[in-house]
């Protein structure tokens, strides 16, 4: 097939492209950096330098490529861990990739006739934060989120709403969980890790919040099952072991060599990082990936958090991506 990859560069998309490429399909990829388009071609894939927030930009690569599947994978999220107290702030760039990048690419699709359009959501704190602690893709999203991650549970909403209720294509929406591994924040040398190691990331109140993981190979390799045999919905991909972040992190943080974290009050928590944070602490939900496994025929590599932090943060080679296709 033919597949048109927006935000082929970030974290998802550069483990993404050699799988797609090693499965026989032709792949133009997008990112916005004319450096990165090189890294681009040298995975196989076609590069196109291109702002998803341009409806005309997009318009004309999407013309040209003429796919028949878009993967949505455009965001910001490298840029949003600086300063979590102004939640809606940080992720102020990803959120416009969600609305107005979503509606500029599903508008490109309509016009070329995509059969399939795959797109990167999120799993876990969206979650409404009453009821079970493990949630499936049926469940509420959280009707009343904390203050300042409002705009971004909204974008999150409008993506797979936009996504999965274009009825003129098959649009899959892919709840990713929190992403660990090469080229992310949880990885050797990412930002999360440096953090914990400086016991700059506590555990807030309870540590009661529930998480939910996914290496970013299994990321990938789920949505590239996605791409080729999804059907219209929402899909979660996570491990298979959801854990309260009292458990996840102190676990981590011995992975990595780290002393274990601090403890502080939910009160010091929302002075220092905000409501969202603190509700994503001591009351956000896992979710359940028994869907993904079903339909998509996906099984993670990396089963648990518990193998991955110990032996999946370090870079991996493109072979490696290659073989577990």
């Amino acid at each position: 097939m033919r597949i048109f990859v927006a935000g082929a560069t970030g974290a998802i998309g550069r483990h993404l492209v050699p799988l797609l490429v090693s499965s026989g399909h032709e792949v133009v990829g997008t990112t916005r950096s004319a450096r990165k388009a090189t890294e681009l071609r040298a995975l196989g894939a076609q590069a196109r330098v291109l702002e998803v927030l341009d409806p005309e930009a997009v318009g004309r690569a999407v013309s040209e490529a003429a796919p028949e599947v878009i993967v949505h994978q455009a965001t910001a999220l490298a840029d949003a861990g600086s300063n979590l107290r102004k939640f809606d702030k940080a992720f102020a760039a990803t959120n416009e990739l969600r609305t107005i990048g979503t509606d500029n690419l599903l508008a490109a699709a309509r016009a070329v006739e995509v059969r399939t359009f795959v797109a990167q959501s999120f799993a876990g704190w969206p979650y409404a934060r009453e009821g079970a602690s493990l949630k499936g893709e049926d469940d509420a999203l959280d009707s009343r989120p904390p203050g300042n991650a409002a705009e971004t549970l909204a974008a999150i909403r409008h993506l797979e709403e936009s996504v999965v209720g274009a009825d003129w294509l098959d649009g899959i929406a892919l709840r990713y969980g929190g992403f660990y591994g090469p080229g992310t924040s949880v990885s050797d040398g990412g930002e999360v890790v440096d953090a914990i190691r400086k016991r700059r990331f506590p555990i807030v109140g309870s540590g009661a919040g529930v998480w939910s993981f996914v290496h970013i190979e299994d990321a990938a390799r789920a949505t590239l099952a996605a791409v080729e045999h999804g059907r219209r919905g929402i899909y979660n991909v996570v491990d298979d072991e959801p854990a309260p972040a009292s458990e996840w992190l102190p676990y981590l943080a011995h992975a990595v060599g780290a002393k274990p974290p601090r403890r502080v009050p939910v009160w010091l928590g929302k002075l220092l990082a905000g409501n969202q944070v603190v509700s994503m602490m001591t009351e956000t939900r896992g979710a359940l990936n028994a869907k993904a496994k079903r339909e998509l025929g996906w099984q993670p590599l990396y089963p648990s958090w518990r193998e991955g932090f110990v032996n999946g943060l370090g870079a991996r080679e493109v072979k490696r991506l290659k073989s577990a296709a």
